[in-house]
């Protein structure tokens, strides 16, 4: 005589394998990231975020130079609208940083990188979210501001190095 389960104890005994089952077929098509990022790991994506890393540190240390050094001769940034007016070009991009900089007493920039593309031209996106914290004197004393936003760095390949188009 065969033993009758109850219902609820028998949809588990069939859930579980197949939960199981599932679980380590989804093992197998993922792919490894570089740490605390979402970017697949490759030796041509650490030496994107290994320079984008750089580029995070001058931006902390307010470091003008650095980051003109990391700048495309092509570099050009449209404000992300229609007006030409607050349009930066690399002529204009040390005066653009010097200005911000002045305006802050310290700066920590925190990067999470979400994804990195080549396009058909060879530009190199690197999508990603930050947050940063910027100290501000005002008035009344110094005040830190925290803005959490998506970015995109437009970079090209130099060499074994690479420039920064867009971006910054």
């Amino acid at each position: 005589m065969s033993m009758q389960l109850p219902p609820s104890l028998r949809a588990l005994l069939v859930a579980v394998p197949l939960a199981l089952c599932g679980a380590s077929s989804l093992g197998g098509c993922t792919k490894t990231t570089i740490p605390n990022t979402d970017v697949e790991d490759s030796s041509e994506n650490r030496k994107v975020i290994d320079f984008c890393e750089k580029y995070r540190r001058a931006v902390e240390e307010r470091d003008v130079d650095a980051l003109m050094g990391m700048a495309s001769s092509r570099y050009f940034e449209t404000g992300g609208n229609a007006k030409s007016s607050d349009d930066i070009d690399f002529a204009g991009l040390r005066t653009y940083l010097s200005t911000k900089f002045k305006m802050t007493k310290a700066i920590r920039y925190e990067i999470r990188y979400r994804r990195v593309s080549v396009t058909e031209t060879k530009v190199i996106n690197v999508d990603y979210t930050y947050t940063a914290s910027f100290l501000i004197p005002t008035t009344n004393g110094d005040h830190w501001n925290r803005a959490v936003r998506e970015n995109r760095l437009q970079l090209l390949r130099e060499g074994d190095t690479y420039k920064i188009l867009g971006g910054m």
